[in-house]
This record gives structure tokens, sequence and C-alpha cells, in this order.
């Protein structure tokens, strides 16, 4: 049974990414970090796989989202992974991770790969559903914020 079959009825998988618009709206709308235009086009340009999940009657409006930046071969982050309040608590985001999971099982080189993602509090027992662990005390998340795109 794929992860899309699990869907509440009148829901429909995508593969793909929203509109550059509906990607930053659904970033605004779901409490992620604000980014610009440029930013939301070069996300999916840079992606190895992504997905979002529209109500039926409005295919091409997505409600949830959710991709994958990696390297093919071992190297995993999950990233994006949005569902509008309104359409929480159905497993949306449920079937996108099984989705983005399933397509590095499916996809990756032979081998394991590692698959990573920043979890915030309220997606934490989705992720752990899923098979994610907390990595602490071993290996500890670190992250750096730089302006880019202007000259140094």
């Amino acid at each position: 049974m794929s992860a899309a079959s699990a869907l509440a009825e009148g829901y429909v998988l995508v593969e793909g990414y929203p509109s550059p618009e509906d990607y930053l709206y659904l970033r605004a709308t779901c409490g992620l970090s604000i980014r610009n235009t440029e930013q939301a086009i070069a996300a999916a340009k840079g992606s190895w796989y992504g997905v979002y999940v529209a109500e039926e009657a409005t295919p091409t409006k997505p409600v949830a989202m959710g991709r994958i930046i990696g390297d093919g071969g071992w190297y995993f982050l999950i990233a994006d992974i949005a569902t509008l309040p309104e359409h929480r608590r159905k497993g949306i985001a449920d079937v996108v991770v099984k989705t983005l999971l399933a397509r590095i099982k499916s996809h990756a080189a032979k081998g394991r790969a590692y698959v990573t993602l920043g979890a915030d509090p309220p997606g934490r027992k989705l992720y752990e559903r899923n098979g994610f662990k907390d990595t602490m005390p071993n290996q500890m998340g670190m992250s750096l914020q730089l302006d880019a795109g202007e000259e140094q």
C-alpha cells in the first residue's frame, strides 16, 4: 500500500513543488521562516524530490508540502514539511513524510542512506513515528544563517 492511498478522502498527492507563491504562502501561514521569491524558485530547482497535497477540487492549490534536498547517493535532508492549519490532524503530513522516505528507499544509491531533518516541537511526534531519533548526545545539529547574494 502506498502512502498516498492513506490520504483522507478528498485529497490528492502531487509529485513536484508548489508554485513560488504557494510555497511562500505555506511557509508563512504554517509558521516557518519567511523567504523571498528568488529563494522559493531556487528551493524547487535545488531539491532532489518533492510532493504536495491538495484538495481534489483544487489540485494545483497545495494545502501541505515537503521536499528532499540531497545528493542522490547517501545524504538527504527532509525540508519544508508544512500543512495549513485548517487541514491538520488528518494524517496529511504523515503521508508526505512517508512518501519522501519511500522515494529515498527506491531511488537513492544502493547502501545505507543518512536522512536528517530539523524537528521543531510540534513535528517531533510525527518524525518519531516515522523512525527518526534524537541524535543527542552523540551528534548535535548546528546552524548558521548568512546574508547571501551580497558582495562581501
